[in-house]
């Protein structure tokens, strides 16, 4: 099944919600926009932004600047930098899982509000889309948005399910949980030049399975020019593979 047909199965007819949050749209896009031109962005993050569209994923996902955001897998704090500033005074912002380097670089910028969210998290990083996440309690219960970026790949498919329902667990119903990665074709084998993708569909089927609602899909990153058969750090692609961006939600009580 193509993965537009498939969407269209899953996606509830006529979804819409509320996020309870009171913060205005407006007023967080120019946050966000904000935080984009500031100069705790190096040159290197700020070349990535026509590629990487942080305003309008954000946007997509229904950021608002009085929520509390979680962030899954960090890295070296590109979004970090970006999420920090703009929920610094109304909202919050907590780091989950491999959170040292960001939360180093937003300490050295003055970006000291955020918090850690690891309260029982037992993972070990491995090669090749094998790292395991053993537990997953993040010791909050009411996040208005869980957020990760290209990160599913890197882990087993039950290390995911307990990811997935550790991030179930630290939402509030009615809660987001944004996801973005390196599309793989749907069914296809991973392989030595693949295994750094993951499959949307399958992605869809995992998050859904422990009791998320799929709520809508984006084409933000969609490039026509890969073809989904190369290593996503190839020159030929790298920073510019396509990727594919969910939405999802837990269900309101």
């Amino acid at each position: 099944m193509k993965i537009n047909k498939l969407i269209t199965v899953l996606l509830p007819a006529c979804l819409a919600f509320s996020t309870l949050s009171l913060a205005d749209d407006g007023a967080t896009e120019k946050r966000i926009l904000a935080a984009i031109s500031s100069d705790n962005r190096t040159q290197d993050d700020k070349q990535r932004d026509s590629s990487r569209k942080p305003l309008q994923t954000l946007m997509f996902f229904g950021l608002k600047e009085d929520m509390k955001v979680v962030e899954i897998l960090p890295g070296g704090g590109w979004y970090s930098k970006i999420l920090a500033p703009v929920l610094a005074q109304t909202g919050e912002y907590y780091l989950s899982i491999g959170s040292a380097r960001a939360l180093k670089t937003l300490s050295t910028q003055g970006l000291d509000q955020v918090k850690i969210a690891e309260k029982d998290v037992r993972f070990e990083f491995a090669k090749r889309g094998q790292a395991q996440i053993h537990s997953m309690d993040l010791g909050v219960s009411d996040m208005d948005m869980v957020l990760t970026f290209r990160n599913l790949h890197n882990f087993t498919t039950q290390s995911r399910k307990v990811m997935h329902q550790g991030i179930y667990n630290a939402l509030r119903p009615g809660g987001v949980y944004g996801v973005v990665d390196h599309t793989l074709r749907h069914m296809q084998p991973k392989s030595d030049e693949t295994w750094r993708r993951m499959d949307p569909v399958q992605a869809i089927k995992e998050i859904t399975a422990v009791g998320f609602e799929f709520v809508d899909f984006s084409n933000l990153h969609y490039r026509a020019g890969d073809d989904l058969k190369l290593d996503t750090t190839k020159p030929a692609i790298n920073r510019n593979s396509d990727r594919f961006t969910l939405k999802f939600r837990k269900p309101a009580d």
